[in-house]
């Protein structure tokens, strides 16, 4: 019996037939995330997910405005996931804001949008829309009045 030595390839000779697709792949996800403008998008939905007093002071204008009760009823708290299911779009250094997320109340479902400037760390509202979409023979938007 010959008792040869076996040469063993290096780890680069065994791997490379997968290796360098799968970093192409990678850097071609690279570059698409971020010539997307995705990290702008995620950075804004992160600091709406932590600025949980721009969405319940909102929630509580809607949620005193009689035609809201009468058609949703009580409305739950807003979730953590409706913030990332929904749109937001910070502009003006984090100033203003422009968002949408879904509402729940014990009759039916909506989409309320906001339109908001930060003035001196409070929220200051342009704009509260409830668009009622279910049930659908209900569906009709409601204009929440900012001012106090």
């Amino acid at each position: 019996m010959d008792n040869q030595l076996i040469e063993h390839k290096s780890w680069w000779k065994q791997n490379r037939k997968w290796f360098v697709p799968v970093c192409g792949m990678f850097l071609i996800a690279v570059y698409i995330f971020f010539s997307s403008g995705a990290p702008g998008v995620t950075s804004d939905i992160v600091q709406a997910y932590n600025d949980t007093d721009l969405y319940e002071n909102a929630l509580k204008k809607a949620a005193s405005d009689p035609r809201v009760k009468d058609l949703l009823g009580e409305i739950e708290p807003i979730d953590k996931m409706a913030i990332i299911e929904g749109q937001v779009q910070y502009s003006n250094n984090n100033m203003t804001v422009n968002s949408t997320i879904r509402i729940n109340g014990t009759k039916g479902k909506a989409r309320m949008d906001i339109s908001a400037n930060k003035v001196r760390n409070a929220w200051n509202y342009s704009k509260i829309n409830i668009r009622i979409k279910n049930p659908p023979e209900k569906r009709q938007t409601i204009e929440i009045k900012t001012t106090d």
